[in-house]
């Protein structure tokens, strides 16, 4: 395979891998099609079968496994962010509830000390 081919193969893969593509859309995966598209060439020529490739094929694996662990961990934050988010509502209606309950009981009371007042008004 002609090394200016190669080069150009690697040009389009460090432009997805940069999200920075000139002729895919911005966030596509990163495979042998969409890095032959983005090199300006037709899908399927980069072929396991063809020589000079398998260095290519081999980094072109390797930068989608990169770009997935990314997309994992950030899945992985996003779901303790969730449950995070399901403590602090747990957390909130329970302190809620916990306030209507002392505002009852202040009323209560209230109600009680206003009883006992009143046989006091009625001596004088």
């Amino acid at each position: 395979m002609a090394r200016k081919a190669i080069d150009d193969y690697y040009d389009a893969l460090q432009r997805i891998i940069n999200n920075n593509p000139l002729n895919i859309p911005k966030g596509s995966k990163i495979n042998n099609d969409t890095v032959a598209l983005e090199a300006y060439r037709k899908r399927g020529s980069i072929k396991k079968s063809r020589k000079g490739f398998e260095q290519l094929i081999t980094d072109i694996l390797e930068a989608e496994s990169k770009r997935t662990q990314g997309v994992r961990k950030l899945e992985g934050k996003l779901e303790k962010t969730k449950q995070d988010k399901l403590n602090i509502e747990t957390l909130y209606n329970e302190s809620l509830n916990r306030e209507l309950m002392y505002l009852e009981t202040l009323n209560e009371l209230e109600k009680e000390i206003e009883k006992y007042k009143q046989p006091l008004n009625n001596i004088k």
